[in-house]
């Protein structure tokens, strides 16, 4: 009986730390969104991207920007995972006082804020999105397309595929 609870106690810790590690672990924003994906995103073939993902002191980026072969449309993507002590709550704050008009989006991410357009300071035909996932800060910007709704509902179809890598 001790060496069925002993077994039974490995098992249950060592499947702790592999939700601990899951958790924990980086994502690679390029695998996710994929050059065919983008291409679906923006309706036309694209360029092949050159994403980074980088470790900085204060977390993990992973980046790709994705550009259509005629360079008229262009589809922009950031994961921030914040490190120990870092809030993605408070990065987002800080990109909304410094951004022009934005407006809350309901059910995507723990929290999420769109700006587009010249009234929120961009150039047109731009749509950007912020989604914050507990530790995570998820970026998406598209541009080129000349209906706002068409955007938005695109860089929120992008968005729902990272949230659901977190």
């Amino acid at each position: 009986m001790k060496k069925l609870l002993v077994r039974l106690a490995k098992t249950l810790l060592a499947g702790t730390a592999s939700m601990v590690v899951a958790a924990d672990a980086h994502i690679d924003v390029s695998k996710i969104i994929d050059q065919a994906t983008a291409e679906s995103i923006l309706e036309e073939p694209v360029k092949a991207p050159s994403p980074r993902n980088v470790d900085g002191s204060d977390g993990y980026y992973s980046k790709c920007n994705y550009y259509s072969t005629d360079a008229k449309k262009r589809l922009i993507l950031r994961v921030y995972q914040a490190a120990p002590g870092f809030d993605p709550q408070k990065e987002l704050e800080s990109v909304t006082e410094n951004t022009g008009a934005m407006r809350a989006i309901s059910g995507l991410g723990d929290k999420a804020r769109i700006s587009s357009g010249v009234q929120a300071g961009l150039p047109s035909q731009v749509v950007i999105l912020y989604v914050v996932k507990g530790k995570a800060l998820i970026t998406v910007g598209l541009g080129g397309f000349e209906d706002d709704n068409v955007a938005t509902e695109k860089v929120k179809g992008a968005a729902q595929k990272i949230v659901a890598q977190l």
